[in-house]
């Protein structure tokens, strides 16, 4: 068997958490785009929207450059702004609050379920008259109740951003993630199911908001670089509100299409390698496995399992055992409660749920790639 290679260059390491999946027919995409006169907003992003939002069953798609941006751009065309109040779960990526700061408004952190998910109990206890939108997240690639929190926030007249950084290819009753709300934010980051090294995508149901997403991510410019020269005047454009440069350029959206086409392959490998995982270490006292669901309800873009008292190891300790054994772990995440950014400019609920969970859990390696002597590697050190 072939030895990975360890990102951070440590020899000692047998099985890394992530290793990526870049394939010959990726090199070729990219390789095709970079003979393109055209090499930002062209043909390749176009595709890569129409694509991803044909598979998702989303009318309109946005290509943008990271999903934060994707959550930040939402928020500001929805009109969040200073003070406003928005709710998201305690545990995830600070990514998740921090663009709701950037806009002015104050992160409202709520608890979470045992499956990691944000509770629909803790929404509940925080929204007040201040509140203007939910940010759910699909986390580790299982979805939230986010039928339940539609109608909450319907009830309650508030705004729903789908957080699907981790759920590509997930569904929720037969309806993919980040088609319920009034819009959905994708990751393509290197370690997400698909990726297009840097990158991100906002589906959305309007075609009002999507026109306002995408007129903000490329600097408030009311014309696309097609429509500026491809009649009159190049020049002759209004800028009528200030925007940002959150463009996905025609590199990253070659390589998305690419990857695209082998994402069902991509994520049954991965529901296989968790089976696995569950098979091996779900019947250990004090170690708790993710349930398994169909391949489309959980696509396992991480795979977390819980450390309880019962077993003879704290997780800090059995971290410390899969290191010194050449195996690399991780915690996703620390809460955002944790934060000093966070503790300034959020208001804090009852978080403890999240709290105990922070002490429990840890990510096993997991990705496409992962071979079962990989994984039997992983099992071992914990059954010894």
């Amino acid at each position: 068997m072939t030895k990975r290679l360890d990102a951070f260059n440590n020899k000692k390491v047998k099985v890394p958490f992530f290793y990526p999946t870049i394939t010959k027919a990726d090199k070729l995409a990219i390789m095709k785009a970079l003979n393109s006169p055209l090499l930002t907003d062209g043909p390749n992003l176009k595709k890569f929207e129409f694509e991803f939002g044909r598979f998702c069953g989303a009318l309109n798609s946005i290509g943008v450059s990271n999903a934060t941006s994707g959550l930040f751009l939402s928020l500001k065309s929805l009109g969040i702004g200073l003070n406003d109040e928005v709710i998201v779960p305690d545990l995830t990526f600070a990514a998740t609050a921090s663009s709701v700061i950037q806009t002015g408004g104050k992160p409202v952190l709520a608890d979470v379920d045992d499956d990691l998910n944000i509770s629909l109990e803790s929404i509940k206890k925080c929204i007040n008259r201040k509140t203007k939108a939910i940010i759910p997240v699909h986390f580790a690639g299982k979805s939230c109740k986010i039928n339940d929190i539609m109608k909450l926030a319907k009830k309650n007249n508030l705004y729903v951003i789908e957080d699907c950084a981790h759920a590509i290819g997930t569904y929720y009753k037969n309806k993919h993630v980040g088609t319920f709300g009034d819009t959905g934010c994708f990751s393509f980051y290197p370690t997400k199911n698909i990726t297009t090294l840097e990158g991100g995508m906002i589906l959305t149901k309007s075609k009002k908001l999507a026109n306002r997403i995408t007129k903000l991510k490329n600097q408030g410019i009311t014309k696309s670089l097609n429509q500026r020269f491809s009649k009159g005047k190049p020049w002759e454009y209004d800028i009528d509100e200030p925007g940002y440069n959150f463009r996905l350029d025609e590199i990253r959206s070659a390589l998305g299409i690419s990857q695209l086409k082998q994402l069902k392959s991509f994520n049954t490998k991965r529901w296989n390698a968790a089976k696995y995982y569950w098979k091996k270490l779900n019947n250990i006292d004090g170690i708790l496995c993710p349930e398994m669901h169909s391949k489309n309800e959980h696509t396992f873009h991480l795979y977390i399992i819980r450390i309880t008292p019962k077993f003879t190891l704290t997780r800090d300790k059995l971290f410390k055992k899969f290191l010194k054994n050449g195996i690399r772990t991780s915690v996703h995440y620390k809460p955002l409660h944790e934060f000093s950014l966070i503790k300034k400019y959020s208001k804090i609920s009852n978080l403890q749920n999240s709290k105990l969970l922070y002490k429990q859990i840890l990510s096993l390696p997991m990705y496409p790639g992962i071979t079962k002597h990989e994984q039997d590697l992983v099992i071992q050190t914990i059954l010894s």
